[in-house]
């Protein structure tokens, strides 16, 4: 089995890595800035995608993990906060760089009949609106719309999505007053991905497998 995860140089990404490879499996991790063995790959740049999928050279894809993400208007205020920057960069990761990343392995999710796992976050569900963060939840909220999407595009094909939530969890973006640890965020998603299949594609769930309303 081949795990291809994006994001990969710290927190949850580096976490499932390690994961995937402590039990025997073939996983490559990216980077935008890749140290050791991790691959490059900017998901903002189309050019990047391309360079990645050559390099891959088409190796069949078990489970792909679009996990590449930022939190760019954290801590802002309505009145001063959320510039228009901001606003491009977040989508350019967490939305166009989730999608450039699937198009540009679809070949090699055919080839495996893999799936598919997105990380968006509950702050993304139209449901709970609790305000704030008006960036990423809108961005978040994109990424679980793409993903719905593509289940439905990609179910004839017999490659299943999902779009998950970590959990808050205790690492640079979550902070340390986050409320569960990356060990129980890992062991949680990993078994969501494992579970996940046709009959379930296009579901949005917690890392503990609860349903998390859209």
């Amino acid at each position: 089995m081949s795990v291809l995860i994006t994001g990969a140089s710290r927190g949850i990404g580096a976490a499932l890595l390690e994961h995937y490879r402590d039990i025997g499996k073939a996983a490559f991790g990216t980077a935008r800035s890749p140290s050791g063995d991790l691959l490059p790959l900017d998901v903002t740049l189309a050019q990047s995608h391309q360079a990645l999928a050559l390099r891959l050279n088409g190796l069949p894809i078990d489970l792909l993990v679009c996990n590449a993400g930022i939190y760019p208007d954290k801590g802002q205020t309505l009145a001063t906060g959320y510039r228009a920057a901001l606003w491009s960069q977040a989508f350019a990761t967490n939305v166009t760089g989730v999608f450039l990343t699937i198009q540009s392995l679809l070949p090699n999710l055919r080839a495996a009949k893999g799936k598919i796992a997105i990380t968006s976050s509950a702050m993304g569900s139209d449901e709970r609106a609790p305000g704030g963060s008006y960036i990423y939840r809108a961005s978040k909220a994109a990424a679980l719309n793409l993903g719905r999407n593509l289940a439905t595009d990609l179910r004839t094909e017999g490659i299943a999505v999902g779009i998950y939530h970590p959990g808050w969890v205790k690492t640079d973006m979550g902070g340390p007053g986050a409320e569960i640890s990356l060990a129980q965020s890992v062991n949680g998603l990993a078994a969501r991905f494992a579970a996940l299949d046709i009959s379930t594609t296009g579901c949005f769930e917690n890392y503990d497998g609860t349903q998390i309303p859209f």
